[in-house]
């Protein structure tokens, strides 16, 4: 269990795209700048400042991303140390750690799918 999870928190890094919130503000600059010329020109600048307010819209969804990112992250990294912290085989049912470790249970005729509050799911055929 332990070691999904390492491979759980590994995954959520391997997402991380700082880069590319990097190169929608550098657009967003020289954008800027070019409309800042047109209009002293007085020339159309409509299209680019559409193309400002769709990088914008893509700035801020990158930011939500990220955001909700680090959350996980978070919650994947409290259930890594309370299982580090399990010192014993768990051989029966354990209520705290199932309220700490499971999101929701949801049951079919034929199997019942786990998810865990790390956003994980598993499938238990019955």
């Amino acid at each position: 269990m332990l070691v999904a999870l390492e491979q759980n928190i590994a995954s959520v890094l391997a997402l991380e795209d700082e880069g590319s919130m990097e190169s929608i503000n550098v657009k967003l600059e020289e954008l800027q700048r070019e409309l800042l010329k047109r209009a002293n020109a007085k020339k159309d600048y409509n299209d680019l400042a559409d193309e400002i307010d769709r990088l914008r819209e893509q700035k801020q969804n990158a930011m939500v991303e990220n955001a909700e990112r680090e959350g996980l992250k978070q919650r994947i990294a409290e259930m890594q140390e309370f299982l580090s912290e399990q010192m014993e085989q768990i051989g029966e049912y354990d209520e705290s750690l199932v309220r700490r470790m499971v999101e929701k249970v949801t049951v079919y005729e034929e199997k019942f799918s786990v998810e865990f509050k790390s956003g994980t799911s598993v499938d238990v055929e019955r």
